[in-house]
């Protein structure tokens, strides 16, 4: 589950701790859904952990992107939050539009998922 939280035109985007998977990559914020969960509740739970903001409106998947090299698929959903970001797990965060997104080192799924939704040309996909 990734959060795809937009405000004021930025999108916020995360940087992942070196020690996990795609370490040191940045990220849409979010992680696993756990059983019994559904996309809303896990993202709630997620940014709660992670960030410590609330979700305030969950308004739907966008897009669901494979995550290369793991039996993982990404769900990416447009979602509103209450409260500024708290780094509880990543390492940096960052607020930028769509065109900026390319220039950050996202994570391979991330990548996908920006260059299919947003139109953003990624050279190296």
């Amino acid at each position: 589950m990734a959060a795809v939280v937009e405000k004021d035109g930025r999108y916020l985007i995360c940087r992942r701790p070196e020690h996990k998977r795609h370490g040191g990559l940045w990220e849409f914020p979010g992680g696993k859904v756990h059983d019994g969960e559904d996309y809303e509740q896990a993202t709630r739970r997620e940014l709660a952990e992670e960030l410590e903001v609330e979700l305030s409106r969950f308004e739907g998947v966008l897009n669901t992107v494979r995550d290369p090299g793991s039996p993982f698929r990404i769900v990416f959903a447009r979602v509103s939050i209450v409260g500024e970001p708290v780094l509880m797990e990543h390492t940096e965060m960052a607020w930028c539009s769509a065109e900026k997104l390319a220039l950050y080192d996202l994570a391979p799924s991330d990548r996908c998922f920006v260059k299919s939704y947003f139109g953003v040309p990624l050279d190296d996909l």
